[in-house]
This record gives structure tokens, C-alpha cells and sequence, in this order.
């Protein structure tokens, strides 16, 4: 079994070269990335033993998403969909740039994942697990994806595995209505949540600066540890009524698509190889560095996933040159 689990869908992204547009461009890079199996791989980069549980169909598309995943250190843990209406989810992404913007067009209606039940899944992964993460994206895709993730988030409850949640809004899944109910649900089965800031805000009513949301998340919901994102920013950390800041790493941004899940599985990944999974003042002081320096390797790198080593992730901590702005 695994340190961390992981739960949600992944799909293939196409993209034009950038400075062409999808309605013209003849040629499509094709991509494997979900923000659950995203954040299994950047963990894997800091020596997690990661995996990714979901249903995939049982055809070439499928078979592809596996083993991308076994090709960044990832497990597949997954139900194979043989019916014949079995489809992965895609979406395509057009590149922006000043003043076009980037833009995402998604065709992932009635994917497998969509049809998901608990009873599918090998939930020993999540029981024997130290972490399960899961993010607000996978109970937007379907009735049956929400009733899986609270079923998965109680197994994990009931085993004291750790409970990660990122709330992660998507507006083109579901109304700001509909995600707070969601997320109203699940957060008291949760340990550690991330939640953007804007997030906390629009969809949850939540007012002031980081500090005073982690502080009334954490008090609303029994929260062990809130770590709340605020882009340029940098993060706030809330644990044992200690707050943490961190700031952000300049970079030089190839691909900025999976850098959210890249801070996460960089908190996730560091939090269990060097923290032993406790949700500790200075243990997360630790993960909340490296999670920003994950975030800011992956902004190099063309592609959904980070893909990086521990080595590389340190030497960006260690090097003051490097620019963190805090």
C-alpha cells in the first residue's frame, strides 16, 4: 500500500502551440493531468509512496492515463469501465497571452469517473494510507462522485488516516451555491485543508485577511491545519494557533496549469517523508517551504505535472539567488 492516496479524475489535455488558436491550429499536444493524480506526482518527486485511486475506461485512452502515472512514481488504483459507452474526459487548453487570455474548454461530461462507486474501489488503499487527499473538483463531477468522496473521506476518518482537502473551486462545474453545500458536508470529516483565499471568500462568506479566515475555518470545522493560498502573495499557515507565512519563488512561467497542485503535493510530500505525517508547527513550516518551491519548478515546466527531484526542490531553497519574495 501507500503513504498517500489520492482520489479524483484525470483526463487528457490537448493544446495548440502557443500563439495559435484551437479553431485553426491543425496540430494538438496531448497531456495526462488531473489536480489529484497531480498531486500524487509531485509528492512522488519528494519520495512519497503515492497513489491515485478513480475509474478509467477500459480502452486505449485509459490504459494511457495509467501509465503516465506509473511514469512519474504513481500507483493506479483504479476501477476499469468495459461498458460501451466507457469515455476519459478531455479538455483543451488555448495558451493566452497580453491581453488574451489563457482559456480551458472542457468535454468531460459522462466520463467513467462520473458513474464512480465506493464499492468499485480497493478502499484498502485509503485505509492503510497516512494521507488521503481529495480536492473540491471530484464531488462537482457527479452524484455519484460526491457520495464516493464522503464515503472515502469517512474509510479514512474511521482507519486515522489524515484527510487532505483542497477546495480547489471550478465555476464551469458547479454554482458557488452548490460547492458551498458541497464543501459544508465534507470539511468536518477533514484535517487539513487548503483553501484559496478567494475561494474561502466567495464561496463560503468568509471575510478579512488570510489569518482571520484560517482562524474561523479551523474554529468552524475542527480543522487540525488551514493553509490558505493567496497567489502573488504567498501562503498562511494556521496549526496549533501558530501562523506561519511563506512567500512565493520568482520564476520564469513555461506552464502555470497544475502549479496549485504542485504546493500541495510539495506540503504533502515533504510533510510525510521528513514529518511523519504530524501536523506540527514546525513540521508544516518545513512542507509550506517546499510546497512553494515545488509550485515554482513546476511554473517551468510544460505540463500539468511536476516533475522534479528533491534534490533539485532543496537547491531551490537553499539558493538565495533564486528570489523568494516574502
Amino acid at each position: 500500500m501507500a503513504e498517500l492516496v489520492t482520489f479524483g479524475e484525470t483526463m487528457l489535455r490537448l493544446s495548440p502551440p502557443r500563439g495559435t488558436r484551437l479553431e485553426t491550429e491543425g496540430e494538438l499536444d496531448a497531456q495526462v493531468g488531473g489536480a489529484e493524480s497531480n498531486v500524487a506526482a509531485a509528492a512522488s518527486c519528494l519520495g512519497v509512496d503515492a497513489a491515485w485511486c478513480s475509474k478509467l475506461p477500459a480502452n486505449p485512452l485509459g490504459r494511457r492515463v495509467t501509465r503516465a502515472l506509473r511514469g512519474h512514481d504513481v500507483t493506479p488504483a483504479v476501477a476499469w469501465d468495459d461498458s460501451d459507452t466507457a469515455r476519459l474526459g478531455t479538455y483543451y487548453l488555448e495558451y493566452g497571452a497580453d491581453p488574451r487570455e489563457t482559456t480551458v474548454v472542457y468535454d468531460r461530461a459522462n466520463a467513467s469517473i462520473t458513474t464512480v462507486s465506493t464499492d468499485e474501489l480497493d478502499t484498502e488503499w485509503v485505509a492503510d494510507a497516512d494521507v488521503f487527499h481529495t480536492t473540491g473538483i471530484t464531488p462537482a463531477l457527479s452524484d455519484a462522485t460526491a457520495e464516493t468522496t464522503h464515503d472515502l473521506l469517512d474509510i479514512a476518518a474511521e482507519a486515522n488516516t489524515l484527510c487532505s482537502f483542497d477546495l480547489n473551486y471550478r465555476s464551469k462545474l458547479w454554482s458557488q451555491e452548490a460547492a458551498a453545500i458541497a464543501y459544508d458536508s465534507l470539511l468536518p470529516r477533514v484535517d487539513l485543508l487548503f483553501a484559496p483565499l478567494r475561494d474561502a471568500k466567495s464561496i463560503l462568506g468568509y471575510d478579512g485577511d488570510a489569518e482571520a479566515v484560517a482562524r474561523e475555518l479551523a474554529a468552524d470545522y475542527e480543522l487540525d491545519a488551514v493553509v490558505v493560498t493567496r497567489g502573488a502573495d504567498g501562503s498562511l499557515a494556521l496549526v496549533d494557533e501558530t501562523v506561519i507565512e511563506e512567500g512565493i519563488y520568482s520564476d520564469e512561467t513555461v506552464d502555470a496549469i497544475g502549479t496549485g497542485d504542485a504546493f500541495v503535493g510539495g506540503f504533502l510530500g515533504e510533510l510525510l517523508t521528513n514529518g511523519d505525517g504530524a501536523l506540527t508547527p514546525a513540521h508544516v513550516e518545513t512542507a509550506q517551504a517546499h510546497a512553494a518551491a515545488a509550485a515554482a519548478v513546476k511554473r517551468t515546466i510544460t505540463g500539468d505535472v511536476l516533475v522534479s527531484t528533491r534534490a533539485e526542490i532543496e537547491s531551490v531553497l537553499a539558493d538565495e539567488s533564486a528570489g523568494i519574495s516574502r
